[in-house]
Order: structure tokens, then C-alpha cells, then sequence
């Protein structure tokens, strides 16, 4: 399981703020299984992405900012991907 809410640093918390507020209707924090994206939990732990490549900070953030398949390009600032990335990085 991923690193429970009452533990997360300030940016963590801030992170997840920003997966609630640009992720969570279509990617689920808590599962592995997916909504209409991938499940997230354990997004660092797996050797590959549902893209088939390797998760890397490089990799998740061009995904987030650019898009890819059906899943649009996210408008967020350089605070709140760095915020998100450390979430992501709880899971």
C-alpha cells in the first residue's frame, strides 16, 4: 500500500492535491487496476508503464504535461507537477 495521508511531507500533501483536483476521475491512487486511465499504486514499484515503458520521472512527467492516447494534456504549473511527481512517488 502506498504512504497513508496523515504521514505525507507538506509537498506530498500538496501533491495529492493535485492528483484530487487533475487525476483522480480517471486514475485510481489507492488500486492498481484502472478507471478510465491506469491504476496508480505501485506506479515506481512496476518494471513498465501501461505504455510498456519504464516509469521514470522523465517518462510520468511527459505523459502528464503532453498527454498520451486518450488521456489529455494537464495544464499545471512547475510547483504543482514537482508536488505531484513526490506524491506519485508515495503510491
Amino acid at each position: 500500500p502506498g504512504k497513508p495521508l496523515t504521514q505525507l511531507t507538506a509537498q506530498e500533501l500538496s501533491g495529492y492535491e493535485v492528483y484530487v483536483a487533475k487525476c483522480a476521475r480517471c486514475h485510481y491512487a489507492e488500486r492498481s487496476s484502472g478507471n478510465k486511465g491506469p491504476g496508480l499504486l505501485g506506479l515506481y514499484r512496476q518494471p513498465y508503464m501501461a505504455s510498456g515503458a519504464p516509469p521514470t520521472d522523465d517518462r510520468v512527467r511527459a505523459v502528464i504535461l503532453r498527454g498520451r492516447n486518450m488521456m489529455p494534456a494537464t495544464n499545471i504549473d512547475d510547483q504543482q507537477l514537482d508536488d505531484l511527481m513526490a506524491y506519485l512517488h508515495t503510491l
